[in-house]
């Protein structure tokens, strides 16, 4: 039965990363992008490394998973 939850927490931490993933990389556009107002870009920036915090927290999760749900 472990297997089976450590299995499925798996899967929904390597959705969690990504998504993370790719909302960082969203943000990081919008930070990056010379047209949008100063405020927005700084609330970019902030949320882009929020999201590298979510990111790294799913992704080392998942690993913790995987394996335990290999033993």
């Amino acid at each position: 039965m472990d297997k089976i939850q450590n299995a499925a927490n798996y899967v929904s931490d390597t959705v969690k990363g990504a998504t993370s993933t790719a909302s960082k990389e969203a943000n990081k556009e919008v930070a990056k992008d010379n047209n949008a107002a100063l405020g927005t870009r700084a609330s970019a920036t902030k949320d882009a490394l929020g999201d590298k915090v979510d990111e790294k927290k799913h992704n080392t999760s998942a690993d913790v998973n995987k394996e335990a749900a290999k033993h």
